[in-house]
């Protein structure tokens, strides 16, 4: 293929290889020019054109995309993939039904070896799919590539989709003396949560006492197809209750132990031909962890070898799991005069004031922002970080000659998430424990805020303190410990950080506050003006 500056005279045939958009005409790159075109092109007085110009031993760039797909799917329907339409010199490849996708990692480098102007990329190896996800795009680089390279192509048969197979599972539960049933709850609940996503359902699930005996008659009932253990307390050895009752019910340990964090205390086996999964604590969360690398293998009926989960080290750090009783960083232990600061949230567009700034409002003769963040610079913080828009210079000046830190959130039309994000992200390295709090909430006080903190106590798992009205409706703001910054610095969408109180309800104390101020925000004129009838009624 020959590629560059042409007389338009000698351009015809050519395909074009940068859109025009000169006076009346509009021609898009890859297009072959016709002799129409060569003279719309003459006509707006332009003398030469950047072709590709194709030689006979040239496969243009979609026909060769299409036929480089079909090498790696040779038959679609046995492979459950789907095929898209070439355009531009690009093919997708998608899923036909939800799965696990299989790739022949070798094949693919092959493939990608061949010349630099063809090229397919794929999701990870064994990545968890749904119905109609993109799992692998075949790009061939210029306009045409030689014959050689398609042609001599193999067939390779690089991608299958195994389609999730699975369809009940049998839960067992240990449970110790004094062991909350909440916690139980939590359990299955989460256990069913992650197998509906494999299309599976849970046949039974049964409780039983944290004893090899008792957990060993309940695996000789278990009527799934997968049986699914998750024992009160972390299995710590392969001698421990878990792996113990499995062997003495007839079953075997083929693997204890896994390279993955969360998720290096699973246990794996099989009882009566079924695989066995001892899960891990951290399946308690719905955070991505080990257990769920093996039990989507499993679900599409992918035998889970020892070896397997031995490569899984490579990718196997994944995020921090709140409810980790021990997380990574070490020691908890907070001081006596725990090191707390606000994030005071203040990035909001105030989009049902119909065209006002709730933060600009006038409340006790000061715009509330500055009267909120005033307020909150008299608790017993460390700090007051104020998380704003970038400038937005009357939020700015309301707010001058107050000792507070400002942070700039660029993203904060994404929502809630986006704020704490930028927030966590300038607190001190230091700090031990974070309130959240919101600018356009006139009633909460410094008072408030010391309630919380006096209420934060990591030695007895009150890690998040969330205010409550007098008569014990949730709001805000909240506290929450450091064993939760890694999950509020990775938050998305606009709910703010409600799901990591929600998943972590076993770190949750309710702290009482005066009135209704926990729930009291002023976002609407007329919670203005009830607000500002309310505090005249008052006075």
């Amino acid at each position: 293929m020959k590629f560059g500056p042409v007389p338009v005279a000698k351009a015809e045939g050519a395909i074009l290889a940068h859109s025009l958009n000169v006076e009346e005409v509009r021609l898009r790159k890859g297009r072959k020019l016709s002799a129409a075109d060569i003279a719309s092109v003459t006509d707006v007085g332009l003398s030469e054109v950047t072709v590709a110009v194709l030689a006979p031993d040239d496969i243009a760039e979609d026909q060769a995309a299409e036929a480089l797909a079909r090498s790696l799917v040779p038959d679609r329907d046995a492979a459950s993939l789907k095929i898209s339409s070439p355009f531009t010199g690009r093919v997708n490849i998608y899923a036909i039904t939800a799965g696990v996708i299989q790739i022949d990692a070798a094949a693919i480098e092959r493939f990608n070896a061949v010349s630099p102007a063809i090229t397919v990329a794929t999701l990870p190896q064994m990545a968890r799919v749904s119905a109609g996800a993109l799992i692998a795009t075949v790009k061939v680089i210029p306009y045409a590539v030689s014959k050689q390279f398609v042609e001599g192509m193999p067939i390779s048969a690089a991608l299958h989709l195994a389609p999730f197979t699975l369809r009940t599972a049998s839960l067992i539960l240990t449970r110790t003396p004094g062991m909350a049933d909440k916690l139980l709850t939590k359990s299955r609940d989460a256990v069913a949560r992650r197998i509906q996503a494999f299309n599976c359902t849970m046949d039974d699930v049964v409780t039983v006492p944290h004893e090899i005996s008792a957990l060993s008659e309940a695996i000789l009932n278990a009527t799934g197809e997968a049986i699914l253990i998750l024992t009160a307390s972390a299995t710590s050895d392969i001698q421990d209750v878990g792996p113990t009752a499995l062997n003495q019910s007839g079953g075997e340990i083929t693997r204890f132990g896994m390279p993955v964090d969360p998720g290096n205390l699973l246990f794996l086996g099989a009882y009566d031909g079924r695989p066995v999964v001892g899960l891990p604590g951290c399946a308690r969360s719905p955070a991505l962890n080990g257990a769920d690398w093996v039990l989507q293998r499993i679900a599409c009926g992918i035998d889970v070898t020892n070896k397997d989960i031995a490569n899984m080290g490579v990718g196997g750090l994944l995020k921090e799991i709140p409810t980790r009783p021990q997380p990574r960083g070490g020691s908890l232990d907070v001081p006596a005069q725990p090191k707390v600061e606000v994030l005071l949230l203040a990035a909001g567009g105030s989009r049902r004031m119909r065209g006002k700034d709730k933060l600009l409002e006038i409340a006790d003769g000061e715009p509330l922002l500055r009267r909120t963040a005033r307020a909150m610079a008299h608790a017993r913080l460390e700090r007051v970080h104020v998380v704003m828009q970038p400038e937005n210079t009357e939020r700015d000046a309301a707010l001058l000659g107050l000792d507070v830190n400002r942070i700039s959130s660029p993203a904060w039309q994404e929502g809630m998430a986006a704020s704490i994000r930028a927030g966590m992200a300038g607190l001190s390295q230091d700090c031990d424990a974070v309130i959240i709090a919101l600018a356009d909430m006139p009633d909460v006080t410094y008072a408030h805020l010391n309630s919380l903190v006096a209420e934060f106590n990591v030695a007895e798992a009150r890690e998040i303190c969330r205010a409550v009205t007098a008569d014990g409706t949730p709001g805000l703001p909240v506290l929450f410990g450091r064993r939760f910054f890694e999950t509020l610095a990775n938050l998305q969408g606009d709910r703010g950080a409600r799901d990591v109180v929600k998943d972590a309800s076993e770190f949750l104390v309710d702290v009482p506050t005066l009135g209704q101020a926990a729930v009291i925000g002023l976002d609407t004129p007329e919670a203005w003006n009830q607000w500002r009838m309310d505090r005249n009624r008052s006075v």
